[in-house]
């Protein structure tokens, strides 16, 4: 057993929906309401766990030990991939979801998210096809003309099509607007000749469908240089004729990746063009008759932002997956006795106070991220579907401000986080055996993926900060120091505070927390502080410097203050319901993964802030020649 889907409720994800998020502001809204309520998450979350463990899990195994091989031209991937992609395409679990047209029914993207959650870790090497597929699907839907919809979308919902987005080039990555592929006019003004070359193509080419639709950025020759110019193509493997029948289009799959991990998900290098016969559908405005102005690039983002919060969810499923499976072994692994009690007998490691630390930190986490993030897939229903535009666009702010911090701050965090559940393991943690070795490999992509986390850390500081002038950034703070405000000395934190003679001894209170979200909050206004001073003294160099870990402290502020917001609900219900309660021990669990997060993560904080305002630059003041030694 080297992959195994560990996810043994969905307790969590259902307080998440149900107790936590005011979700019935969510299943009021006219494209839902006739359809869902708070009552019946169980019925669609239970059965997703069963699909997750019995139907998509095994594929896991299968991707790892059959990796992606590339043989005489052709891709050839695990032969459990392709049955898996039709299904949960045909059954809408899928690209299906990103239909709007009136009739159709969708899932509320917090409910996709929560199920797309299980999904994800039940074989995480599987779900890009799918993701990446449906953020193709997005654009046309968003950006397409309706012929192009109507020649893409449905082929591409129903499992028969795949989709990629195509950015990377050999001589240009995260410097997009360097790349070399040109598009060239034709007869047609909406078609274009395409020529160039890309890598690092996840999901590039595939033996299970009939098309593979790429989204591709190129420059129209004659475009301006630099990101301005480039234009956003629709460029399948097979050209598409009106009557539906296909033609080569001149897609040439040149090689695959031989990767740490994530062995069963194809990263193809493509040729576009090589025989001069290749051909994309341009989206938007011609650069040649827009001043040398493409649009490609602004409307990628829309793909890339979804991608970016689906990789951090990604990177958060694999953690939880981790943690769940070290929770497993280490209730049933006997080993040493007590330090309590050096003469009794062996107990199950999970006794020992060392794994039940590394178990709780693991367990503040997931929990911590989950909250943070599902706050934000909370705030894309409103954005999308409320008719008040205020909220959309308190939402839509949101969202800018936090993906940044979804997508960096878990992929960040997993390959530590995941290393510390293999140690809970020991030996056999180290050996392929046992799953968490290839959570480990499997999970390291991300932090690089959809813009690396440096890139993400840049984006936080040099354009969420500055949005609306400064006003956005600030609104968000605001409203982290307001929920501290009004809850610091609250009844409610009064009376959990006096309730542990009643509650088993436990103590539940939540006051010395506050204190540390307060301290936190202060310390980040030193942190900006300091960028502010380093900028007026035309030390730009700084920002860039520390910008990585001002993206975790920011995180770990924003995360503390969504768990300490789930303690607050949790503590509640754990005196309401008492120790007898079948829920009891959960409620306490969740009461005590935020004070350990809040009391052993955040403190980081003001740690950053320390650093920054002390402004060593070291690093860059090291001559180069001296990493020689």
């Amino acid at each position: 057993m080297a992959a195994n889907f560990a996810y043994s409720n969905t307790r969590d994800l259902k307080f998440i929906v149900k107790e936590w998020l005011p979700t019935e502001q969510i299943f009021s809204y006219e494209k839902f309401r006739d359809y869902y309520s708070k009552e019946e998450v169980d019925s669609i979350l239970e059965p997703c766990l069963k699909m997750a463990k019995e139907l998509i899990g095994p594929t896991n195994e299968d991707g790892d030990q059959n990796p992606v091989r590339f043989e005489n031209g052709k891709v050839i991937l695990p032969k459990s991939f392709g049955p898996l992609f039709k299904k949960l395409q045909k059954e809408g679990w899928g690209t299906s979801n990103v239909d709007e047209s009136e009739d159709s029914m969708i899932l509320p993207h917090i409910i996709h998210s929560v199920v797309w959650e299980m999904f994800n870790a039940a074989n995480p090497t599987f779900a890009p096809y799918i993701l990446l597929t449906t953020g193709a699907a997005r654009l046309i839907q968003k950006f397409a003309d309706d012929d192009l919809k109507e020649m893409f979308l449905p082929k591409m919902m129903d499992g028969r099509w795949s989709g990629t987005m195509c950015l990377t080039e050999p001589t240009a990555g995260s410097d997009v607007g360097d790349i070399l592929s040109k598009a060239y006019p034709t007869d047609n003004p909406r078609i274009f000749k395409i020529k160039g070359n890309k890598i690092f193509i996840t999901g590039g080419d595939n033996d299970f469908t009939e098309n593979i639709v790429h989204m591709v950025l190129a420059r129209v020759d004659g475009a301006v240089e630099g990101t301005k110019g480039i234009s956003l193509f629709i460029v399948p493997k097979y050209w598409v004729h009106p009557d539906g029948t296909l033609e080569d289009n001149d897609v040439q799959t040149t090689g695959v990746e031989h990767k740490l991990g994530q062995h069963g998900s194809c990263t193809a290098a493509l040729s576009f063009g090589e025989n001069g016969n290749c051909r994309g559908w341009l989206i938007g405005a011609n650069p040649l008759n827009n001043n040398g102005l493409g649009e490609g690039m602004a409307q990628m983002f829309n793909m890339m932002n979804e991608a970016r919060l689906e990789t951090g969810h990604m990177a958060l499923s694999c953690i939880a997956n981790a943690f769940y499976n070290a929770r497993d072994y280490c209730k049933e692994r006997v080993q040493g006795r007590p330090i309590t009690n050096p003469k009794g007998d062996r107990v199950a490691i999970i006794n020992h106070e060392d794994i039940r630390r590394t178990l709780l930190m693991g367990k503040a986490h997931v929990e911590a991220m989950r909250a943070m993030m599902y706050r934000t897939f909370f705030a894309l229903d409103v954005k999308a579907h409320d008719p008040d535009p205020e909220k959309r666009a308190k939402a839509s702010d949101l969202i800018e401000i936090t993906t940044p911090l979804c997508k960096a701050y878990p992929s960040d965090e997993a390959w530590w986080l995941i290393g510390e559940a293999i140690q809970a393991y020991g030996g056999y943690g180290y050996c392929e055996e046992y799953p968490v070795a290839q959570i480990a490999r499997d999970v390291k992509i991300y932090s690089i993926w959809e813009g690396t986390n440096y890139i993400q850390s840049m984006d936080l500081i040099g354009r969420k900060w500055m949005m609306k002038k400064g006003q956005a950034f600030a609104e968000f703070i605001k409203e982290i120091r307001d929920f501290y405000e009004v809850n610091k000395e609250s009844e409610v934190v009064k009376e959990i505070a006096a309730a542990k003679e009643n509650n088993g001894g436990i103590d539940l209170s939540l006051d010395k927390e506050f204190i540390i979200l307060g301290r936190a909050i202060e310390a980040y206004g030193r942190i900006q502080a300091a960028i502010g001073k380093y900028f007026s003294e035309k030390k730009y160099g700084m920002m860039p410097l520390y910008a990585r870990r001002i993206l975790t402290a920011t995180s770990q502020l924003y995360a503390g203050r969504c768990i300490l917001d789930q303690a607050l609900v949790a503590a509640k219900k754990a005196l309401e319901v008492g120790p007898e309660h079948y829920d009891y021990n959960f409620y306490i669990g969740k009461v005590m993964a935020a004070k350990y997060y809040l009391r052993n993560v955040v403190p980081n904080v003001w740690a950053v802030a320390d650093i920054v305002e002390d402004g060593d630059s070291s690093a860059v003041d090291i001559p180069l020649e001296a990493f020689e030694y």
